[in-house]
């Protein structure tokens, strides 16, 4: 198949999947979504780190220097908005400095263990990106309910549009490496693999904080 019908075939596998994650925030949105914005906001603190990491320790691991220039510009994104939601979380009376890094989750150890390029960039600018970018949304209108202009501010001025890039990107990158039934079909399985993670863990999440609006990575 050719890789632009491929991206094509592949973004609409990716919208079928990620559409039950979005409407699960939905609902909770219309159920009032309670929750705590600072707790929230927490859980885009540890994600936000934990993509930096994971796209800084895929550079090296990639021997395509313009995808080790995409990965290392994800990171670096991945670490302002984590700084940009530390600063929030301050001014929100929040004790940045006792935060701590999250420890070992299953769908970043799956991430972490990808073994060639064109999984890292489906699994990771491709269909990563896009949960975030589409919780994300969720979450933006749970604070503008609340009346947090500020945290809706830096999402929709900063981190969205970075995460909408960062989705841009790697399908550009799909279009260029995923050639061929063996790599369409391993980049197929690493989308299928993250939403299916991403969906359980969301749900878990969910369940212990009363809400599923809270933020992606």
């Amino acid at each position: 198949m050719a890789p632009a019908v491929f991206v094509e075939q592949l973004d609409a596998f990716r919208a079928e999947r990620l559409a039950p994650i979005v409407a699960a925030g939905r609902v909770s949105l219309a159920d009032g979504a309670p929750g705590d914005a600072k707790r929230l906001l927490q859980v885009a603190l540890a994600n936000e780190i934990s993509v930096a990491e994971l796209a800084a320790a895929w550079v090296p691991r990639c021997v395509e220097v313009d995808v080790k220039i995409a990965l290392a510009r994800q990171a670096g994104d991945e670490a302002g908005h984590f700084q940009l939601v530390a600063e929030r979380l301050s001014a929100l009376g929040f004790d940045v400095a006792s935060f701590k890094a999250p420890g070992a989750n299953p769908l970043f150890d799956y991430l972490a263990n990808l073994s060639t390029t064109v999984e890292r960039i489906a699994a990771g600018l491709f269909a990563l990106e896009s949960i975030a970018y589409a919780v994300n949304e969720n979450f933006m209108a749970f604070c503008e309910r609340r009346g947090d202009a500020e945290t809706v501010r830096i999402y929709r001025d900063f981190i969205q549009p970075d995460e909408r890039a960062h989705q841009q990107l790697g399908r550009q990158l799909l279009d260029k490496y995923a050639v061929g039934p063996e790599a369409q079909g391993a980049a197929q399985a690493a989308v299928a693999k993250v939403l299916e993670m991403a969906a359980a863990g969301r749900a878990q999440a969910a369940e212990r904080m009363g809400t599923a609006c809270f933020p992606g990575c």
